[in-house]
C-alpha cells in the first residue's frame, strides 16, 4: 500500500512542511522507521531518536522544532490521536475469515444472521442468535440461548455460557470466558461448603471490548452487566452480579469482587482490586495496585490500600518512610521526660 502524503494530512487536518509528493508504505516507532514509512513524536523522552530516525515522514506538534530538511513533518494539534487515526483508517488488520466451516457445529434450533463468518470446530448451540456480518473463529464455544450481536469478532477459543447476551461490535479476544459461574458457597454446621446455583447470566452491551483470559462471572440472580463502551485487558475478574458503567477501562490482573457497582468513565488500574457490595460513583481512578475496601462516590484519583484520595496517599508516603527516625526521637524524648521526672523527685 502507497498513501500519498497529502492525504494523510487531510485524514488528520494537519499542516505538511517539507516534500508533499512522497508517498508512505508503512508505519513504524520514530526508534525503528526505515524510508518510506511514517512515524510521531508527542513525548519529550523520544525526542532523541529524532536526529537518527531514518523515517521518511514525522508527525509532530504544531511548534516543533524543524531542525532536518531530509524528512517530512505534518504538524497538528494531537501527534498521538492523529497517528491512531492513520493506523484505523489504513492498517487495521483484516481478519479473513469467510462462509461456515465444515466442521463447525450449528444447532438446527440456532439463528444465523447474514454473512456470518464461522471458524473450525465453532460450537453454537440451541437457541442461539447470531448477528449480521459476525466472526466467530477457531474452537469458540457458544452455549444455549445465548445472543450475539452485529459485527462482532470473536477470536479463538472464546467461551460464552448460557442465556448471555453480547450487544454489537463486540470484540473478545482468545481464551476469555463469558458467564462462568460465580463464586457462590454456603457451609453447613459442619463447616462443609455447598454450592449456591447461579442462575443468571452476562449481559455485555454494545462497543465493548475484552482482552484475552478475561473471566466474567454470571449473576447468582439476575444479570452481571458490563454497559457500552467498556474496556477490559488481559486477565481481569468480573465477579458475579458486577455493574460497570459506560465507558470505563479496567487493566490487566484487576480483580472486582461480587455484587460491586462502578460508575461511568472510571479508571481501573493494573493489579488494582475491590471488594464485594461496594460503589464507585463516576469519574473514578483507581491507580496500579490499589484496593478499595469501601465506596468512594467522589470523582478523582485515588491510590493505595486502603484506597484513599491521592494526596493524602502521597502525603502519608512520605511520612512513612521517616517511621524509624520518628521511633527514635519519640524514644528519646521519652528518655528526656523520665529523666526530668525522676530528677524532680
Amino acid at each position: 500500500m502507497k498513501i500519498k502524503i497529502q492525504e494523510i494530512a487531510s485524514l488528520i487536518n494537519g499542516s505538511i512542511f517539507g516534500n508533499d509528493k512522497i508517498e508512505i508504505e508503512n508505519v513504524a516507532k520514530i526508534e525503528e522507521a526505515k524510508p518510506g514509512e511514517l512515524t510521531f513524536l508527542y513525548l519529550s523522552a523520544y525526542e532523541k531518536y529524532f536526529p537518527t530516525t531514518k523515517a521518511s515522514a514525522i508527525i509532530v506538534k504544531q511548534n516543533f522544532k524543524q531542525t532536518r530538511d531530509d524528512i517530512t513533518y505534518i504538524a497538528v494539534e494531537a501527534p498521538e490521536k492523529a497517528f491512531f487515526e492513520i493506523i484505523r483508517k489504513y492498517f487495521t488488520p483484516e481478519f479473513s475469515l469467510s462462509g461456515i466451516d465444515s466442521t463447525a457445529f450449528i444447532h438446527k434450533d440456532a439463528k444465523i444472521g447474514s454473512n456470518v463468518a464461522i471458524g473450525k470446530n465453532v460450537v453454537i448451540s440451541a437457541g442461539c442468535v447470531v448477528g449480521d456480518n459476525t466472526k466467530i473463529f477457531h474452537n469458540t464455544v457458544i452455549m444455549e440461548n445465548t445472543q450475539i450481536g452485529n459485527n462482532c469478532l470473536l477470536h479463538p477459543n472464546v467461551s460464552i455460557r448460557e442465556n448471555c447476551k453480547v450487544g454489537n461490535n463486540v470484540i473478545i479476544h482468545s481464551g476469555t470466558v463469558v458467564g462462568s459461574d460465580g463464586f457462590g458457597y454456603s457451609t453447613d454446621e459442619k463447616g462443609v461448603y455447598h454450592k449456591i446455583p447461579q442462575i443468571g447470566n452476562v449481559i455485555i452491551e454494545d462497543d465493548v471490548e475484552l482482552g484475552s483470559n478475561v473471566s466474567i462471572d454470571r449473576a447468582a440472580i439476575g444479570s452481571t452487566v458490563i454497559k457500552r463502551g467498556c474496556k477490559i485487558d488481559n486477565l481481569v475478574q468480573i465477579a458475579h452480579n458486577v455493574v460497570l458503567g459506560e465507558d470505563t477501562v479496567i487493566s490487566a490482573q484487576t480483580g472486582i469482587s461480587g455484587s460491586t457497582k462502578i460508575g461511568k468513565h472510571c479508571i481501573l488500574a493494573g493489579q488494582s482490586g475491590l471488594v464485594g457490595h461496594i460503589e464507585l460513583g463516576d469519574n473514578v481512578v483507581i491507580t496500579a495496585q490499589s484496593g478499595v475496601s469501601k465506596s468512594i462516590l467522589k470523582p478523582g484519583y485515588y491510590m493505595g490500600s486502603p484506597a484513599m484520595e491521592i494526596k493524602a496517599q502521597q502525603k502519608m508516603q512520605a511520612q512513612i518512610r521517616f517511621i524509624a527516625d520518628y521511633a527514635e526521637r519519640i524514644k528519646k524524648l521519652e528518655d528526656e521526660i523520665k529523666s526530668l521526672k525522676e530528677a524532680n523527685k
